[in-house]
């Protein structure tokens, strides 16, 4: 009897819960080093496909847009109105892009290509009452093979994965070519370091450091991805570093602990732990955790001694004086080395007023778990709730030395 009553509860919730619509997409992406140019179409097929499509083409990376559907460009706007039953829309991705001081962020040569996947596949909005599932395909030259940090479903097709969001794209670091790669599973992640084939690159030197400092990361980031691809090159490509979903990109010349004895490769991991960004003044935050972390880690897994530490820490406060406020857009230099010791100042506060209980470990575990938009109205009241009371390291007095002092 208990059987069959649970059996009708089961058939009676099934029949009043809604409907999960759903629909596919898949992106195939044809990469030509002949006319530097990638040729990318979107196809879409299901029941309950989106009636609208809103495509960013700010950037000027995309072009010949073309479709059989409804499709009217907008000034940096492209309205696609899908219709029948496999609809699809295509177009021409520029590869090559230099940032301002003339590194390539994104090349394309003729033994190899690298880019953001998040790139190649213009940004969308979509107007659907369904969820989508996306897989990627890319073309490639013979001889050509490819690195993406997505789980690879057959040759040179990825199955996509973006929980947050209805309309799946494709997001993170990517390199086709004749490459070479080297790859390990370090406390749970499936990580791979890839490069152009003949360059002189350090992947197994990176390894190494990966398997010696992810597992610290990760017990402050449990949510760390399962996937992670580092992409590096030499010149001409940007000569830093660069985080993306799953993934970071390092220029070859990068030390795996600088001079001053922070890791630019730390920094850029705990950007792809937390998956953070900051509001107009709250930059600082989002790089100041990564520069505080990139010394902490190698701390606490004895890469520095805890006197070289402190004397990196003192530099980088030394250096920060020079930033009048915290409170800026963009956060660089001085800014970042000044944010650096707020985080240490904060840390050492949550630990005195918790009697070792909390940490900023805790803050930034909780910032890692909802990732998106970070304030420091959020920062602070997280903070204040690890420590327990209210924390001088996030008075506005110590983050700006300007008299008037924005309100949040």
């Amino acid at each position: 009897m208990m059987l069959k009553r649970l059996l009708i509860l089961s058939l009676l919730l099934t029949l009043l819960s809604p409907a999960v619509r759903a629909y596919e997409i898949l992106y195939t992406a044809e990469i030509s080093p002949d006319s530097q140019l990638a040729q990318v179409e979107i196809a879409l097929s299901g029941e309950d496909m989106p009636s609208k499509l809103v495509l960013n083409l700010s950037s000027g990376r995309y072009r010949d847009l073309e479709s059989s559907s409804p499709l009217e460009i907008e000034g940096d706007k492209a309205n696609w109105r899908p219709e029948g039953k496999n609809p699809t829309l295509k177009y021409h991705f520029v590869i090559n892009h230099q940032r301002s001081n003339g590194g390539f962020d994104s090349r394309i040569t003729k033994d190899w290509a690298i880019l953001r996947s998040d790139k190649l596949i213009a940004p969308v909005s979509a107007t659907s009452r369904g969820r989508s599932t996306a897989q990627l395909k890319l073309l490639l030259p013979d001889e050509w093979y490819a690195a993406l940090p997505y789980p690879k479903t057959e040759d040179n097709l990825y199955q996509l994965s973006d929980p947050k969001r209805k309309f799946v794209r494709p997001k993170g670091w990517m390199i086709v070519g004749k490459i070479g790669s080297r790859q390990d599973l370090i406390a749970g992640t499936e990580t791979r370091v890839a490069g152009p084939k003949d360059e002189n690159l350090r992947r197994q030197d990176t390894l190494a450091f990966l398997n010696w400092n992810l597992p610290e990361l990760k017990q402050i980031f449990p949510l760390f991805p399962d996937h992670l691809l580092i992409v590096t090159a030499d010149d001409p490509m940007w000569r830093g570093g660069l985080s993306g979903t799953r993934s970071l990109y390092m220029h070859a010349d990068r030390p795996l602990i600088s001079g001053n004895r922070t890791s630019s490769m730390i920094h850029e991991l705990v950007h792809v732990g937390t998956g953070i960004h900051g509001d107009d003044e709250s930059d600082w935050i989002v790089e100041g955790l990564a520069e505080f972390y990139s010394l902490e880690i190698l701390r606490r897994t004895g890469g520095i001694s805890e006197t070289r530490y402190q004397e990196a820490m003192d530099k980088l406060v030394n250096w920060g004086k020079k930033a009048p406020s915290l409170l800026v857009k963009r956060s660089s230099g001085p800014i970042t080395a000044r944010a650096a010791g707020v985080m240490q100042q904060l840390d050492r506060e949550i630990r005195e007023a918790s009697n070792g209980k909390a940490s900023i470990d805790d803050v930034a575990r909780e910032l890692a778990r909802t990732r998106g938009e970070v304030t420091l109205k959020r920062f602070r009241l997280l903070s204040e709730k690890a420590a327990g009371r209210p924390v001088a390291a996030l008075a506005i007095e110590n983050l700006t030395d300007q008299p008037q002092a924005p309100s949040k």
